[in-house]
């Protein structure tokens, strides 16, 4: 909680003030229910006092949790791999292959595998990331058949882009149209497609060891 106090604190320098309003005003506002609720006697103090307490935190934290997200969002948004880190923060149910292809412009496509089908991440320059996502989907598409669908997401604020921060929910939305066995099949055909090509770099970026730790302790609030 200490680190990723401090990563949020770097850019929202207002975080001391709007956790305490908030722990302020949720437990205000539970502690008021609470005395109408209990009364003022005694029983009703200490319950109303504990009530007011537990809410207030309960409140802060989950005002915390998402200014942490944005925040840890913020600090690798625009940066080479910075999709990666976003990505591997999808839970269980999903494949996660980052940097399946780099160019020396460090243009940068990762790969999803899911209900959805093989989903193919683009960030960089969105002109050198469409051709290079176009010649992905081929290679992919090739592998795994027609009965997989091979879909493609390009990061960015463009338009018909997903922005950093959307991007796991915008994932997570796609509708399902295969089954976990043909997932399974995927995620198999995926493997020797991968080690038929030599050994992709990942660009110089926020997805080196240390950042990509901060990241995730973030993003996790």
């Amino acid at each position: 909680m200490r680190q990723a106090y401090r990563l949020t604190k770097k850019t929202d320098p207002n975080l001391g003030l709007i956790l305490l309003l908030t722990f302020i005003i949720f437990g205000g506002i539970a502690a008021v229910l609470a005395m109408l609720t209990f009364g003022t006697s005694t029983f009703g103090i200490i319950v109303t006092a504990l009530f007011g307490v537990l809410v207030g935190i309960l409140g802060t934290l989950i005002i915390f949790g998402r200014r942490a997200e944005k925040s840890a969002y913020l600090q690798i948004e625009d940066q080479p791999g910075a999709a990666a880190g976003a990505l591997q923060m999808l839970k269980r149910g999903w494949d996660v292959k980052p940097a399946v292809a780099v160019t020396k412009n460090q243009d940068v496509v990762h790969r999803v595998i899911g209900r959805p089908g093989v989903i193919l991440v683009g960030e960089g320059n969105p002109t050198r990331v469409a051709q290079l996502l176009g010649t992905e989907k081929k290679k992919h598409g090739r592998v795994v058949g027609d009965e997989i669908p091979v879909l493609d997401i390009v990061v960015g604020r463009g338009e018909g882009q997903v922005p950093l921060a959307k991007l796991n929910k915008h994932v997570r939305k796609l509708k399902k149209t295969i089954k976990p066995a043909q997932m399974t099949e995927a995620v198999n055909k995926m493997k020797a497609l991968d080690a038929m090509r030599p050994q992709v770099p990942m660009p110089r970026g926020p997805m080196n060891a240390n950042s990509m730790r901060g990241a995730r302790k973030a993003l996790r609030g």
